[in-house]
């Protein structure tokens, strides 16, 4: 089992639509750990970490995104395996 961690940069209609709630809630019944938060320029990003398969499906989910967003770009930012700094639970950073 492969821990990592990932950053992503999400844009497109992705705020105001319950796009950092949805991170949030598909993180915790994942296991994966981390935060969302919007930035001042409209876009969203995230920080994950987990096992690996569970991050990389939530990245999948992240493509998406939920039904009211509308997702132009999903681009990974930074990755690490075995972060030294564990986040212990997913929040919303505002």
């Amino acid at each position: 089992m492969k821990f990592i961690e990932m950053k992503f940069l999400i844009s497109g209609r992705v705020q105001g639509v319950g796009f950092r709630h949805f991170t949030k809630t598909n993180a915790r019944q994942m296991g994966v750990t981390g935060w969302v938060r919007n930035l001042p320029e409209g876009d969203v990003e995230t920080l994950l970490q987990g096992e690996e398969k569970k991050v990389l499906e939530m990245a999948g989910l992240l493509r998406d995104g939920p039904l009211t967003a509308k997702v132009d770009t999903l681009k990974l930012v930074h990755k690490e395996e075995n972060p030294q700094d564990v986040k212990d639970t997913f929040q919303v950073i505002r």
